[in-house]
């Protein structure tokens, strides 16, 4: 597939998709949207990709709408994004998405409806993404990076919700994702202010999982995924991952009948028995998810 706005690249079993609208700041379009999710499904239905990353292009990681639509949004209009369209279609233009991505076009019951709205499937990914924020990440920008499942940045990295300098509201899901990530009292400070808080701030509040000198970024980031992706099981991953986030829905006991279930399963597995008899041959292991 070609794309316009993103790159994707596939090699040694890790996906890349990286923002490419470096002299914006890689800033959010409907386009780069309907990429994004393309390329994101692309990787979950690729069996050569056992680990998704996320950057940006240039100096920035996503610095949010962009701005251009907003303008016209507060001098015209929502109506002025794309002529005359109702408040709900113009929104959806505005964050750049197509109403339909709404939806889970997989059709697979499995997926909460939680993890089928406009940003918040990536939960619904079935295999790792990590975003590599290389610098700003602000508003929409912020939210992609915190629906990932690890962040690691770069001492450059900054991240604002911006929401409140805009007039805007806690968007698309920031309200459930962020207090559980940093807490609700910092939630409520990045929210309510708005300030830009830098990689050491944000590495001490749990923001971020890990920080790495610019220029060392990239190798971090693919030093971890090359290590998901060789050294461990996908089909543990996969399971793990859909745990994780059911389990914020579920009382302790739901949480515990799931894994025992899933636990019946795992033995049954192949990866179990690779898992085993690598261990024991004193070898690396050959998994297949299976």
């Amino acid at each position: 597939m070609a794309y316009e706005e993103i790159l994707y690249v596939v090699a040694d079993r890790i996906a890349t998709i990286t923002l490419n609208r470096p002299g914006r700041l890689n800033a959010w379009t409907p386009v780069m949207a309907e990429e994004v999710r393309g390329a994101m499904e692309s990787a979950a239905g690729d069996a050569a990709v056992r680990v998704i990353v996320l950057t940006g292009a240039g100096r920035g990681f996503c610095a949010g709408a962009d701005m251009a639509a907003l303008g016209d949004a507060a001098t015209q209009g929502v109506s002025a994004l794309t002529g005359v369209m109702t408040v709900e279609q113009g929104v959806s233009a505005l964050t750049g998405t197509r109403r339909k991505a709404e939806l889970d076009d997989r059709n697979d019951q499995s997926v909460r409806d939680d993890f089928r709205k406009r940003y918040s499937y990536f939960p619904a990914i079935p295999k790792p993404i990590i975003a590599a924020v290389n610098g700003p990440a602000a508003g929409l920008g912020l939210l992609l990076a915190l629906f990932c499942d690890l962040r690691l940045a770069s001492t450059k990295a900054g991240f604002s919700t911006a929401f409140s300098r805009r007039g805007l509201i806690a968007e698309h899901g920031i309200s459930w994702i962020l207090p559980r990530i940093v807490g609700l009292s910092a939630a409520l400070d990045l929210l309510f202010s708005a300030r830009m808080v830098d990689a050491e701030e944000a590495l001490r509040m749990g923001l971020v999982d890990k920080v790495f000198p610019e220029e060392g970024l990239m190798e971090g980031v693919l030093t971890y995924a090359t290590h998901l992706a060789t050294l461990v099981s996908p089909r543990s991953l996969r399971v793990m991952k859909k745990q994780i986030y059911d389990a914020q829905f579920q009382t302790l006991a739901e949480a515990t009948d799931a894994a025992d279930a899933e636990m019946l399963l795992s033995v049954q597995s192949e990866d179990f028995k690779e898992g085993v008899a690598h261990f024991v041959e004193k070898r690396e292991p050959a998994f297949t998810g299976k």
